[in-house]
């Protein structure tokens, strides 16, 4: 039988008590997803982007500092704060997201 365990760190926290020392012997793999820096966080931005099939840059680089400022890297911060600016941008029929509309985003949605 395989098992798949996927969590938040806390959830290796909790594996890493004593009471489950025998499941943590029987892990084989583990897989931890690092914190992206700027550059990564503008990549992973204009990756989704395309593969969404944007043919154009729909986020500033000025809204990319902030995106990165907010989520410090972290990959599932960066998916949020994106989709709802491009919730944002699609409702106020925005074509571009730039900083101005991330800060409002994080001030108004995500604070």
């Amino acid at each position: 039988m395989a098992l798949i365990l996927v969590g938040q760190s806390e959830l290796w926290d909790r594996l890493n008590l004593q009471a489950y020392a025998a499941i943590r012997q029987r892990i084989d793999l583990q897989c931890k997803l690092p914190y992206y820096d700027r550059a990564q966080t503008g990549d992973y931005i204009r990756r989704h982007m395309a593969f969404a099939g944007a043919d154009h840059d729909i986020f500033t680089e000025g809204a990319i500092d902030d995106i990165f400022r907010f989520s410090s890297g972290a990959a599932r911060l960066i998916n949020k704060v994106c989709t709802h600016a491009l919730i944002y941008g699609s409702q106020n029929k925005h074509r571009i997201i730039d900083d101005h509309m991330i800060k409002r985003v994080i001030q108004g949605e995500l604070s």
